[in-house]
């Protein structure tokens, strides 16, 4: 029926290859999730907060020259 010599060939290669590189790559994943943004991540995140600033002047400067030109436009939108 059921020979349990069948299962030691796949269960030494799991608990030589497989287990092995699954914590490896566990604990590495973990590491850069605990250590935070890199430096790169970290520059683009401060340009994209400064480009978020920019289009907010933007779109206030465009509100008050479109109040001052039209200044129903709010209740059309």
């Amino acid at each position: 029926m059921f020979d349990a010599e069948m299962l030691d060939v796949p269960i030494i290669i799991f608990m030589s290859v497989v287990a092995p590189l699954w914590l490896i790559l566990h604990y590495r994943s973990k590491k850069q999730v605990s250590q935070g943004l890199s430096e790169h991540e970290h520059r683009q995140l401060v340009e994209l907060a400064h480009k978020a600033e920019k289009m907010a002047q933007r779109v206030e400067t465009l509100e008050a020259l479109l109040d001052q030109e039209s200044p129903e436009w709010r209740r059309k939108v």
